[in-house]
């Protein structure tokens, strides 16, 4: 007699978690899929949009869970606690980044401009988000980091609290000041301000 299996995409992340502690690997493929994609833009907008360095670090932190699940604590949040593991290992990589500073890595991104109808728009559009990129990475980390949080990873405030280990007025500020300076800096691409 074959025993019912829980079908994983109705169990919640903790169970999972509980599930994969106990040798489950299926459990662990359904937390992947949840989250890979979500962890790789994270790590995509905090790692200077270097996407081999976002996807080298979702592997490296779904091998940390898939090593060590017992590091999770059930009783927390898995989401919560999944983003504060991204949010360390960023703080490792810029600490590692600051003792290279004088190096770099020498590729440049290749952006090729489509022959489509309406070329203008699609440059202007690239335009915005080619600054928006650049204005986004000359905040400091912890205020990118919010950004990113809420705006790109749709957390909510207390999510982001406990993540980054401050509470929910300083992500507040941080949000606002964030937001302040990605518009003061971009404003030039506001149409109600160019006429």
């Amino acid at each position: 007699m074959k025993l019912f299996k829980p079908k994983y995409t109705a169990l919640t992340d903790e169970d999972l978690m509980i599930a994969l502690s106990k040798g489950d690997k299926l459990a662990f493929n359904e937390l992947y899929q949840r989250y890979s994609g979500q962890l790789r833009g994270y790590f995509n907008n905090m790692l200077w949009r270097d996407k081999e360095k976002a996807e080298d670090f979702v592997h490296d932190l779904f091998a940390k869970i898939i090593r060590n699940p017992d590091y999770f604590d059930v009783n927390r949040s898995f989401k919560t606690w999944l983003f504060s593991v991204a949010s360390n290992m960023c703080k490792n990589e810029y600490k590692k980044q600051e003792v290279r500073k004088n190096t770099s890595t020498g590729v440049e991104e290749y952006r090729h401009v489509s022959s489509s109808s309406n070329v203008l728009s699609e440059v202007q559009d690239n335009q915005f988000k080619e600054a928006f990129e650049e204005t986004l990475e000359t905040l400091d980390e912890k205020h990118r980091e919010v950004f990113t949080l809420r705006h790109f990873d749709g957390l909510s405030m207390k999510e982001i609290a406990e993540i980054m280990g401050i509470n929910e007025g300083t992500v507040k500020s941080r949000l606002f000041y964030a937001t302040k300076q990605l518009a003061e800096q971009l404003k030039s691409f506001n149409p109600a301000l160019n006429y």
